[in-house]
């Protein structure tokens, strides 16, 4: 039976629009999920009045613009981060679709991309990467993983990170690396961090968060662990430069956000960059 094939135009549309959607529902568990509220129950509804948000109000950005931003009954005003969800979600599948099209892999990009913008929004609220988002994240890189070493012909994860010979391309075994690499690497960088600065840099969920996207990106989790810590450093930078000094050394950055960009920017251009960076050393 042949395959069917949409154009890429229209994969895309429909990918952009699937994606808004997916994140109204992200700033549902964004905002719930961290106070131990159902997901599902009660239906959406204004945070200030209570009042349930009519399904015509609720359609992904067009709802926030036509409302200008404000509840339609009691007038406060909404918060520009849901659209803002919303447009990064569809984006972010958009994404997803341009990198592997029409796979299986692209499917698997989507919910990696996805669930990183769910636990960098809620690490920025709480400073905390709730245990079961990541849990559930990595059982879906290992399902994938496990597939794509044993169903012939199916290509899902690592998405990056393999190789076509050598020990790198057995998908398990990159996938493992990467794992290891993720939290080995994470937990010595925390450990040097501590003895020298006498506190702590990472925490722990950072520590599961870097080993489960070494299951999606292979080796290729230590450069979005170096970009992030690029992003990281420099946003602190520029919050220490405008606290006064009394209050730089109770600065919290959370590092979460700045995995969540490490790894995106690093499934982008990660492997373009190492192999024009191999071609200069003659690798």
């Amino acid at each position: 039976m042949p395959t069917l094939v949409l154009p890429t135009w229209f994969f895309l549309i429909i990918l952009g629009g699937f994606g808004l959607i997916f994140g109204s529902f992200a700033n549902v568990v964004i905002w719930r999920l961290p106070r131990g509220e159902s997901l599902s129950s009660p239906p959406s509804h204004c945070p200030k009045c209570g009042t349930p948000i009519r399904w015509s109000d609720n359609v992904p950005l067009v709802g926030w613009l036509c409302l200008r931003g404000r509840c339609r009954d009691c007038g406060e005003p909404i918060s520009w981060r849901y659209p803002a969800v919303e447009g990064l979600s569809g984006a972010l599948w958009v994404l997803a679709g341009v990198l592997f099209g029409q796979t299986a892999a692209c499917a698997v990009a989507i919910a990696f991309f996805w669930t990183l913008m769910v636990l960098a929004f809620i690490d920025l609220d709480t400073q905390r990467l709730p245990n079961s988002i990541v849990a559930a994240l990595a059982a879906v890189g290992a399902v994938a993983v496990l597939g794509t070493q044993f169903v012939p012909g199916l290509s899902a994860a690592p998405l990056i990170g393999t190789a076509e010979t050598g020990v790198l391309a057995q998908p398990a075994v990159a996938a493992l690396i990467g794992a290891a690499l993720g939290i080995g690497t994470s937990t010595a960088i925390a450990g040097l961090y501590s003895l020298v600065r006498r506190r702590q840099g990472m925490g722990f969920g950072d520590f599961k968060l870097l080993g489960t996207m070494g299951l999606f990106m292979g080796p290729y989790v230590l450069l979005a662990l170096f970009f992030g810590s690029l992003a990281g450093s420099a946003v602190g930078l520029a919050a220490a430069s405008r606290a006064g000094a009394g209050e730089r050394g109770a600065l919290k950055i959370p590092f979460g956000p700045f995995l969540a960009l490490g790894a995106v920017a690093t499934m982008w251009v990660g492997p373009a960059l190492w192999h024009w960076y191999a071609g200069l050393l003659g690798l």
